[in-house]
């Protein structure tokens, strides 16, 4: 095996057929484009990937992904398909995939289909990262929390309001510690990571900071709406200041 295919990074889109929420989601047009055009075209535009792959178990998602330049070389299994399926093991088999092929890439990076707000520096900073220094498995996508989380309420079982954290209700809010959630786009890591189901999120992952106007998860037909107003007003703001 040569060096260059042990030290390669690709990327892998998982985009199964299935999603009842929003029916074919990851090839819905979206702001003018199939929805998992916008990962493709950040992927290659990045320069970090020796390959682009889209792994699915759909015909019509694999024609949409190769017509936007993605490679489609294996269709997803069945067992690896289902609503229960989550991200490593989807990645795991693409990295199995490749060496199977004598290709053992050195770091895989997984790009969701749904992440229109993904741009080629993320995803080279992301890379760079991982890079940063010994014990680092991944590095992911992350924003901040809107509100403090120490200030959060629940519902009590008869239908009134109550603190998670009451000590917390006299703190200022800038006083307390700022919080972060997984943005939901990317996630790169080490193959030997992936295939030994090292859990993402731990001390062995660094962040990659993206501003709370690009994170949008898109679930639900209301959360999709939301997205696509997010990204024209950004596209819109992008188009100013470049005149």
């Amino acid at each position: 095996m040569s060096d260059n295919a042990r030290s390669g990074s690709v990327a892998v889109i998982p985009a199964r057929g299935g999603s009842k929420r929003i029916p074919r989601k990851n090839i819905k047009p979206f702001a003018g484009k199939p929805m998992i055009a916008w990962s493709i075209e950040a992927a290659l535009a990045s320069g970090c990937f020796d390959r682009v792959i889209v792994s699915t178990d759909d015909e019509e998602i694999a024609t949409v992904a190769s017509e936007w330049g993605a490679e489609v070389p294996f269709r997803r299994p069945a067992e690896l398909s289902d609503d229960h399926t989550g991200t490593i093991p989807v990645i795991a088999h693409a990295i199995e995939w490749f060496r199977e092929q004598g290709e053992a890439p050195a770091a895989v990076c997984c790009l969701y289909a749904t992440a229109p707000f993904v741009q080629p520096e993320d995803l080279r900073c992301g890379y760079q990262n991982l890079q940063g220094g010994e014990e680092i498995d991944y590095a992911f996508s992350v924003t901040s929390y809107a509100f403090p989380i120490q200030r959060a309420l629940r519902l009590t079982p008869e239908g009134r309001v109550a603190m998670f954290q009451p000590e917390h209700f006299h703190t200022r809010s800038q006083d307390l510690e700022e919080a972060w959630h997984d943005a939901g786009q990317f996630y790169w890591g080490l193959s030997d990571a992936w295939l030994k189901r090292r859990p993402i999120f731990s001390e062995r992952a660094v962040p990659v900071f993206l501003p709370r106007h690009r994170v949008q998860d898109i679930d639900t037909p209301e959360d999709w709406q939301r997205a696509e107003w997010l990204f024209r007003a950004w596209q819109a703001e992008q188009g100013n200041e470049e005149q």
